[in-house]
This record gives C-alpha cells, sequence and structure tokens, in this order.
C-alpha cells in the first residue's frame, strides 16, 4: 500500500499558507498542518482551510515548540491516520510546489527510501545562509562517512513512516531547526537509503523567516557534536557497510 500525505509545520505564516496549502491540493493529496502555536490571525486561517476542505487536517500545539516537534506531530498524526508516506513542505512559500509529483513518483518508486530535496537557489538566497550550509553538508558527510545526503537541511522531503516511527520512539529529535539534518542522519546509520531529488528554492523578499542565527547556529553545532560522537559509536558498523557495497 502507497498512502502519502503531506504535512505543513505551520507558525506565523497567516499569508502564505492558504496559497500553500491550495497548491498541495491541486494535486490531489491531502494534507495535515500543524498549528505550532501560532498567533491569531494563522489559528484563524488554518481552521478556515480545515473547515472548507475535508482533505485538510488540522492539528494544533497549545504552545510553540519548534519546528521539529511540530513536525513529530504531524508524523504520528499521519501514522495514526493510516498513511505510509509524509511530504514535508514549508509554509512560508519557498518550496516549488510543482514539484510534488516528482517526489511523490519518487517516493512510490523507492518506497523504502527518504526522498530529499537538493535545493537549487536563484538570487533571491541570502549569501550568509547559502555559505553556511556548506559547513553542515561537511559535517553530515563526516557523521555518515558518505556523500549519499547532498542536502540535510532543506525541508522539502518524503519520509517512509515505517522507517521513521521506530526511529522517533526511540530517539529525541531536534526539536527546532536542527531537525532536518538529524534526522536523515539518523535514518541513514540505520541503513534508509536516500534518494536525492533537485528542486528550486526561493527566498520571497517579504518572507518571514523563523531562523535565528545564533540561537539556531548554536543548536545546530551541538547537534553536530551529538552526531559525531554518534558516529564515532558506530564506526565498525559504518565502515563495514562501506566494504560490503
Amino acid at each position: 500500500m502507497f498512502k502519502p500525505v503531506v504535512v505543513i509545520p505551520v507558525y506565523n505564516h497567516p499569508d502564505t499558507i492558504p496559497a500553500v496549502c491550495a497548491a498541495v491540493r491541486a494535486h490531489g493529496l491531502e494534507c495535515i498542518l500543524v498549528d505550532d502555536g501560532s498567533d491569531g490571525r494563522t489559528q484563524a486561517a488554518v481552521q478556515r482551510l480545515a473547515v472548507h476542505d475535508l482533505g485538510v487536517h488540522r492539528l494544533r500545539l497549545a504552545t510553540n515548540q519548534g519546528k521539529g516537534a511540530a513536525m513529530v506531530a504531524g508524523f504520528r498524526e499521519a501514522a495514526r491516520r493510516g498513511f505510509t508516506h509524509v511530504l514535508q513542505v514549508d509554509a512560508d512559500g519557498q518550496h516549488d510546489t510543482g514539484d510534488i509529483p516528482q517526489f511523490i513518483e519518487q517516493a512510490r518508486l523507492h518506497p523504502d527510501a527518504v526522498i530529499a530535496g537538493c535545493p537549487v537557489y536563484d538570487a533571491s538566497v541570502p549569501k550568509g545562509r547559502l555559505y553556511g550550509r556548506y559547513a553542515t553538508h561537511v559535517w553530515v558527510w563526516i557523521n555518515t562517512l558518505s556523500l549519499d545526503i547532498r542536502d540535510s537541511m532543506c525541508g522539502f522531503r518524503a519520509y517512509p513512516l515505517a522507517s521513521l516511527m521506530p526511529l522517533l520512539e526511540k530517539v529525541r529529535i531536534g526539536r527546532r531547526m536542527d531537525f532536518d539534518s538529524d534526522v536523515i542522519v539518523r535514518l541513514h546509520w540505520r541503513g534508509v537509503p536516500v534518494v536525492n531529488l533537485a528542486t528550486r528554492v526561493t527566498y520571497p523578499q517579504d518572507g518571514i523567516s523563523h531562523f535565528r542565527m545564533l540561537r539556531d547556529n548554536v543548536r545546530i553545532s551541538a547537534m553536530h557534536t551529538r552526531l559525531f560522537f554518534g558516529m564515532l559509536a558506530r564506526l565498525p558498523m559504518l565502515l563495514w557497510r562501506k566494504v560490503a557495497a
């Protein structure tokens, strides 16, 4: 059985979430909007979408817990509803929803794999954010002893719940901006394949970003440190996997 759903973490994006949700629904997919303790305008926007479309499901967290926590709540809700795969899409309109059919088709062809978006940026990308990503890329390549994950920070990707849910029950994944890299590295450690898929990403000039340079970079650095020591503990297994491949 292959039954995908889109999960969108939402935190104070009242102006963009209606268009993102409409684009998802235009591809015939149901979606779960996880309202991560948003303000009143966003709450109202999410509620309207859920009330007027039976294919839109609303899940509200009473207080803001972070992108990762919102995604974990969305994964659990998707599993409860009987879905097999989750396509993660951001609420701010950065992701090219026209690529949704490609992600779904790749997930169908590779049902055991993570389909990981690899951003193709235009001139709108902030240069500091662009160059900063390369430090994370290098750490991910070190912590997996591979180049299998081309971009670990893109929030546009499809997950197989059969592999993801056991991980979430056993390990506490990063709850905020450290989530995307943390979860894909840990899935890779468990032998979950990664299929990289190029996708266009834009940064709207009036877009809302919840990335906090100092706080989130400190959190991401701490995550890489934890993963590094986790890699050392798994080093014999990872080396054996490379030899046996």
